[in-house]
């Protein structure tokens, strides 16, 4: 595990320290998991960016339909079995 080290303003450090004692945890575990949910978040803020711009993509569009199209076709012939 490597080291890091930064620094935090005073506000910011006091409520890491209270939150972390009522937690029971050390300061570096709770830093830990925050950045863990936050790059999480993050992946999830592109993953959502990446959906508005496929959903104004006209070329993705038609290949959505499409498939659409073939799966509608597909459950059609099932219920026909």
């Amino acid at each position: 595990m490597a080291t890091f080290t930064s620094t935090l303003p005073d506000d910011l450090l006091a409520e890491l320290s209270v939150k972390a004692a009522s937690q029971s945890v050390p300061k570096n575990k709770l830093i830990e998991k925050a950045v863990r949910l936050y790059l999480e978040h993050l992946d999830k803020v592109e993953y959502i960016q990446s959906f508005k711009r496929a959903a104004q993509d006209k070329d993705i569009l038609t290949i959505a339909e499409e498939g659409m199209g073939d799966y509608l076709k597909q459950i059609e012939e099932h219920e026909q079995e």
